[in-house]
């Protein structure tokens, strides 16, 4: 969905907390879309191959985990920016592969 640029970040959060984040320079959502688009089985791009489950699921994995994924404009590409915010110790795995 985006337009060729993908950034990843991985950070701490507030103590005990871990940040990942995920940007692209696509269109982003239109207002209003970033409630529906994490429902599962909607796609915002019919024309593009996929299942609409993805960002469903993630949002499932961070219920689970007591974690929060939000979406928004990013700052540096411009595009959508997902932000997973959980505990430190379930992210242990992804910050180990960025270290």
């Amino acid at each position: 969905y985006g337009g060729g640029k993908v950034a990843v970040r991985i950070a701490a959060g507030s103590p005990g907390r871990a940040v990942i984040e995920v940007e692209d320079d696509g269109p982003g959502l239109a207002e209003g879309e970033d409630g529906a688009v994490l429902l599962r089985g909607v796609r915002l791009d019919e024309a593009k191959p996929g299942s609409g489950l993805g960002l469903a699921i993630v949002t499932d994995l961070a219920d689970l985990y007591g974690g929060t994924l939000t979406l928004e404009t990013g700052e540096t590409l411009g595009g959508l920016r997902a932000r997973l915010d959980a505990r430190a110790g379930t992210l242990t795995y992804l910050e180990s592969l960025c270290a």
